[in-house]
């Protein structure tokens, strides 16, 4: 059994925040360009994955995930193992195309 598998993981967060007004627009766009900083890959305009090389790691970007909320809105964010992240399902176009989930960087595989 490949023990990596459940030790490490990804960080998956998702918000809705509102963007009717300039001001929140701005927190909107702070709030991606923080997750982009602090090295998460946007899935999909409002879904972005971070990985993770423990679930104490994941707690300290939690920490600072924290720190940085906009004042508006819902964030959620969720810890996957790296053997769950393998089971997920990308899906483009029509007719339907699978293509592999993102693999953990190789940097991250020595610790």
């Amino acid at each position: 059994m490949d023990c990596r598998k459940y030790k490490m993981g990804w960080m998956l967060v998702a918000f809705d925040l509102p963007v009717s007004e300039k001001p929140q627009r701005k927190a909107a766009t702070d709030f991606r360009n923080f997750l982009l900083d602090d090295g998460f890959q946007m899935l999909q305009f409002s879904v972005y994955a971070r990985p993770m090389v423990s679930f104490a790691r994941m707690e300290t970007h939690l920490r600072h995930l924290k720190e940085n909320l906009p004042s508006e809105g819902s964030v959620r964010a969720i810890f996957i193992t790296q053997s769950q992240w393998e089971k997920s399902f990308i899906i483009h176009g029509k007719p339907a195309k699978n293509l592999p989930p993102e693999d953990i960087p190789n940097q991250l595989q020595f610790w």
